[in-house]
């Protein structure tokens, strides 16, 4: 590209791209995407960025084209890679200057010199890292910021690469310029507290800002620039005085005030303080232990003493509880049982903890998380008021809820109560005691109070097993709770429903059961929205614990079914629609087909719900997941659903149809149990089928769903099925080919290949079995085609697949399957056929190993009798928890009397063949064909055979 007459139409072009008419931005992008691969044309794009007096929106496109460049272009082994002369122009130019004055654009071009830094840093661009440095030291402002800013995207970068000898390559850097990076962070930030104390926010804010991104810089040093950190003093010592820069800006951020302009700043370089404390600790437990007993006392003090009141704010808060739960939780810190085989640096740190972790200490830990920080604020009670159901989904984990205090004081709650539960048991009980008896509606403070000391309660029940008797409790005091109707006392009922829910699979009695179903079915018509979802949840949890008898809930099903409907209806956030269709599903799964006097209304309504969910493909999931065990508890009934159900299992498993990516696993499982509790095949249910053939294709996880769906397919109507396949391969090839056609040539082609999973190979020689034992011309027939399509011959093709069935018969495990291969292969016989006689030894070796799985000995007559046979089938006595047998389950024991595998003697089938192939060949032809049988298996198979 010619650099001077390529500017301008570059420029033109890249004016254009910023276009908002489609029929100019276009073609731009277009020409653009066609010079990415041209000579000069980086270098061109170069040259724009760095001119400031052009339009910002142009240069940020340059910027951005570049970058892209970067990851397609710049590796040397990359197709139209960028010459050896170009990029050693282009790395000169993008450190020339450091005078950017967009914020945007200088950032995006400090992460365009890190992403070249990632390749290219030392060894072809050993001048980056002293350019960077002088500059930083540089006197102009804004040449030093967009300095500091590109030498912190280069450490980034550099820090995150992960081999070996790039991780040398930085622990080398890191050690070279640690010094001056400690120097320039202490320079900036005492620069910073010396100009906030003067009152000068504006210089102080550009102080902060240096002292922030040398903060960065030093954090990525400390953290991954040294293997045995403990061991560099200035390290040690910059983390040592982590915790007095943090009381220094904790201080200021008090003094500052919540409209200051550095104030979001502050916060920010406060933050990353704990974050290098939090960081170095995952990364090096044993080199932070001089560091333990520091930051015990600086997050203690802040968290549970009066020394954080006015100072804290909620994400530090989150920072220092995550900072004592690591401490506490870290294996490292941990005596093994045998304290002679601890090692030296556990012990050390389990005595700084046992330490530190005094009876007072615990105490109050403990009894603030729950008295303070368990508290509902009044920002969460006005959602609670104006907006139930978002509380609720918050409540249950929304995305937001990991992030925010109380779940973290919950977790840190849970470690420590885990790890010291003998200390803090004690005081929990007496906070439960002092609020026994109905607490006063109009008291709001001891209404939250009770709510976070059921909260507790609630989160540590296994703790707690020994020590509260749940059932006497739940009679006594919590009964009574939830008979109190009050607006107000809806706090206290909606966290004693989840209180039950956490006890019910720790503690509650069986016989208390249906007391709980009638406080539930009370519960679910409360006039509080989050109460009666809280409800449903709970109902989830108590049908899903394994002392569920569904007896006790029957004379509850109908009415709380009615109410658990009503609730799907009322609640219009995805979320909380699929929490409560999870709590429906689960009661169809475990009442089964007890439920299909009640299900009408919710199959009347699924249609208009997954009509409304077109956009939420998580909420389409959840109702497939309904859908799934809805077709079971109806069994043969799910035929009425075919008009919504077939439609759904078209859609879910279309691999052209984008919701295919979500849909695709529950949408198979559907399909499986709809053919399942099917009672007949219809030609609605056989045309879905032509979804098939792509699904094979993707050769993915879901290929054993996939063939238990044929599977399905043949218990249904064999006879249809293949017929259809048939026809669809023989009279019309067009609909065969989009169809069926690849179904079944690729079972072949993965025999042939000898497929490398055993178990997919033993589905793939059972279906080839059963066609080639029960559809003989059919095979013949697929044979030819395939042998066509691979340009050999048929009898080569016959080879390779009796060859390799041969060789991997031991991947067949179930008895019943290795009989089948045997009788499969027999069926070839008699035969003049030369390639099928060339491979009679290997038939009769399958044939000798099934009959060794198959026939049992007659103690008393000595005779062997096929252990696979069947004369007539007992209907079996089902218990109470038992599932009753689906339909395939009863086409499979009719068929299973009409299958050879259960109707075929395999020794007289054996026999038989035998004396035919005897027949063809004659005698002496015959004994030639036995002498290529191994002499060992020839008396094995007579042993058999004796006295047919």
């Amino acid at each position: 590209m010619d650099m001077d007459g390529a500017s301008s139409v570059v420029l033109q072009a890249l004016t254009q791209a910023t276009s908002q008419d489609t029929a100019v931005l276009k073609p731009a992008e277009e020409q653009l995407r066609q010079w990415e691969t041209q000579p000069g044309f980086y270098s061109v794009l170069l040259n724009i960025f760095n001119n400031h007096m052009l339009d910002v929106n142009v240069r940020w496109l340059a910027v951005l084209y570049f970058k892209n460049g970067i990851d397609r272009y710049w590796r040397r082994v990359a197709p139209h890679a960028l010459s050896e002369e170009e990029k050693t122009s282009l790395r000169a130019g993008l450190i020339t200057n450091f005078n950017e004055p967009v914020n945007q654009i200088a950032t995006q071009i400090a992460v365009l010199i890190a992403k070249v830094a990632r390749l290219d840093c030392p060894r072809q661009w050993p001048e980056l890292i002293p350019i960077l440095l002088e500059s930083v030291k540089g006197q102009d402002g804004l040449r030093q910021h967009r300095a500091l800013l590109t030498f912190y995207h280069v450490t980034k970068t550099l820090a995150s690469k992960r081999l070996a000898q790039d991780r040398r390559l930085f622990q080398d850097l890191a050690s070279g310029i640690y010094s001056f990076a400690c120097s320039l962070w202490s320079h900036h930030t005492d620069c910073f507290l010396q100009q906030i104390c003067a009152r000068d926010e504006a210089a102080a804010l550009g102080s902060l800002e240096r002292s922030l991104l040398s903060l960065k810089v030093l954090r990525k040093l400390t953290v991954f620039g040294f293997q045995e950190p403990q061991q560099n003093v200035e390290v040690m010592g910059f983390l040592n005085a982590v915790f007095e820069r943090l009381r220094q800006f904790l201080e200021c951020s008090r003094q500052v005030g919540p409209n200051s302009s550095c104030r979001e700043k502050l916060e920010k370089i406060i933050i990353l303080y704990t974050k290098a404390l939090l960081d170095f600790l995952e990364y090096h437990p044993c080199a932070f232990i001089p560091l333990i007993q520091r930051s015990l006392e600086f997050a203690v003090s802040y968290l549970f003493t009066p020394a954080g009141e006015g100072v804290t704010f909620e994400r530090f808060t989150v920072q220092c509880m995550n900072l004592i739960k690591l401490i506490v939780k870290n294996d490292a810190y941990k005596p093994s049982k045998n304290i002679d085989d601890s090692k030296p640096e556990s012990l050390e740190a389990h005595k700084i903890k046992t330490a530190f972790f005094t009876h007072p200490t615990l105490t109050e830990i403990g009894r603030r998380l729950v008295s303070h920080y368990f508290l509902l604020t009044e920002e969460e009670l006005a959602m609670w008021e104006e907006d139930p159901e978002s509380f609720a989904v918050e409540e249950t984990g929304g995305d937001s809820w990991k992030y925010s205090l109380r779940p973290c004081a919950e977790v840190l709650f849970l470690d420590i109560f885990h790890n010291y539960n003998q200390t803090l048991i004690p005081g929990l009980l007496d906070m439960v005691q002092n609020l026994q008896g109905p607490t006063n509606v109009e008291d709001s403070a001891q209404l939250l109070m009770k709510d976070s000391v059921y909260n507790a309660v609630g989160l540590a029940a296994y703790e707690l097993f020994d020590n509260v008797d749940f059932d006497q409790w739940f009679k006594n005091q919590l009964l009574g709770e939830l008979q109190v109707s009050h607006h107000r006392y809806k706090l206290i009922r909606r966290r004693v429903i989840w209180l039950i829910g956490q006890w019910i699979s720790v503690k509650f009695k069986s016989e208390l059961r249906p007391l709980l179903y009638e406080v539930i079915l009370s519960l679910m018509q409360d006039p509080d929205l989050v109460v009666r979802i809280e409800t449903a949840t709970t109902l989830k949890l108590t049908v899903d614990d394994f002392e569920f008898r569904t007896e006790q809930f029957l004379p509850y099903l109908e009415s709380i079914f009615g109410l658990l409907f009503q609730l799907l209806q009322q609640v219009t956030e995805c979320d909380t629609k699929m929490q409560v269709l999870h709590v429906i599903s689960c009661v169809i799964e475990r009442v089964n087909m007890q439920i299909r006097p009640y299900v009408g209304c919710l199959v009347q309504y699924l249609p208009l719900l997954w009509k409304q969910s077109e956009e939420h493909n998580m909420l389409r999931c959840a109702i497939l997941t309904t859908l799934i065990h809805l077709v079971q508890g109806l069994g043969a009934e799910c035929k009425n659903l075919y008009p919504f159900l077939l439609p759904v299992i078209q859609l879910s498993t279309d691999v052209s149809q984008p919701p295919h990516v979500y849909l695709l696993e529950d949408g198979l499982e559907l399909w499986l149990v709809t053919l399942e509790n099917s009672p007949a095949i219809t030609p609605e249910l056989l045309r879905i089928f032509q979804n098939m053939s792509a699904l094979l294709e993707l050769s993915s996880e879901n290929l054993r769903t996939c063939f238990q769906i044929v599977n399905a397919y043949l218990y249904l109507s064999a006879t249809d099925f293949l017929q259809v396949v048939e026809i669809a391969l023989k009279v019309s090839p067009i609909l065969g080919a989009h169809m069926f056609q690849p179904l079944l040539p690729a079972v072949l082609r993965g025999i042939v290949a000898g497929e490398r999973y055993p178990v997919v190979m033993s589905t793939y020689l059972g279906i080839i079995g059963r066609i080639l034992l029960q559809n003989s011309s059919f095979f013949s027939s697929l044979l030819t085609q395939m042998a066509s399509e691979c340009s050999q011959k048929m009898e080569q093709l016959l080879a390779s697949v009796i060859e390799m069935w041969v060789d991997r018969m031991d991947n067949i495990t179930q008895p019943e399957r290795r009989k089948l291969s045997s009788l499969a292969l027999l069926s070839l016989l008699p035969s003049d056929n030369s390639v099928i006689q060339d491979k009679f030894c290997g038939i009769i070796n399958i044939s000798v190993e099934a009959l060794h799985d198959v026939m049992t000995e007659d103690p008393e007559t000595g005779t062997f009798k096929d252990c696979m046979l069947m004369s007539q089938f007992e209907e079996p006595k089902l218990s109470d928890d038992e599932e009753p047998p689906t339909e395939q389950d009863k086409r499979k024991k009719v068929l299973a009397l009409e299958d050879p595998v259960h109707s075929v003697s395999l020794q007289q089938f054996v026999y038989e063949k035998l004396k035919a192939q005897q027949a063809m060949m004659g005698d002496q032809g015959f004994g030639v064909l036995m002498e290529t049988v191994d002499t060992e298996l020839v008396r094995q198979l007579q042993e058999f055979l004796q006295g047919l």
